[in-house]
């Protein structure tokens, strides 16, 4: 089973890692930092070596890489896994942010469903089952928000079952959510928050979530 060294070091931009199996342009590895498309959240971008990383999808408790034509890749060969740090940083900032503004809007609408959701770089959106115009308590969601992000608390991310490898993350007093992304370290690194609404169609709503350019940034 593939070591997911990203959801203890989530802020390591690099490792090196044995090739386990290799299938044609599929690759896999005996630890990664590599995160693969998974509730909502969208993949790295890195490589293997030189070898550009086309796409990551899980299968199972292991994630498959598929790399460029004539890689020449072994099972055993050590390689060098990099991943693109600007946009894990920004990935890892809107789902939180994104994670925020779902446990306020549950606390403050009682029986508010959550359809969907999907975190990219440039902004994270949910999607909830809702009659009314949800912009309507983004004044009041934006002050709890800010309260959260402006408080900088430890975020605590770890197993709740270790066997089946189900994660969530927590922060004092605020929520315990269960999450398998990769998380900051403290509130304080979202920064500021832009919300907008969208009517996605009758009975529908969609928050779209954006954070500004500026946030002091860790470093692993």
């Amino acid at each position: 089973m593939t070591i997911k060294i990203f959801w203890e070091e989530p802020y390591l931009t690099e490792i090196e890692t044995t090739i386990v199996s290799v299938k044609d342009n599929e690759i896999m590895v005996d630890r990664t930092i590599f995160y693969a498309l998974s509730g909502g959240q969208e993949s790295d971008y890195g490589s293997i070596n030189t070898h550009r990383i086309i796409q990551a999808r899980k299968d199972d408790k292991e994630i498959i890489y598929t790399v460029e034509d004539g890689h020449g890749l072994q099972p055993g060969d050590c390689v060098k896994m990099t991943i693109d740090w600007e946009r894990r940083y920004q990935l890892m900032r809107l789902h939180i942010a994104a994670e925020v503004v779902l446990e306020v809007v549950s606390q403050t609408l009682k029986g508010i469903e959550k359809i969907g959701a999907h975190i990219a770089q440039d902004k994270a959106r949910i999607d909830f089952k809702w009659e009314e115009n949800i912009s309507k308590i983004f004044p009041d969601l934006k002050k709890a928000a800010r309260k959260v992000i402006q408080a900088n608390q430890e975020i605590e991310s770890t197993f709740s079952n270790v066997e089946s490898e189900q994660r969530c993350w927590k922060v004092e007093g605020f929520a315990c959510v269960p999450c398998g992304g990769t998380h900051l370290k403290r509130t304080g690194e979202i920064g500021e928050l832009t919300l907008k609404r969208k009517n996605i169609g009758k009975g529908k709503e969609r928050i779209e979530i954006y954070v500004n350019d500026n946030s002091g940034q860790e470093t692993s």
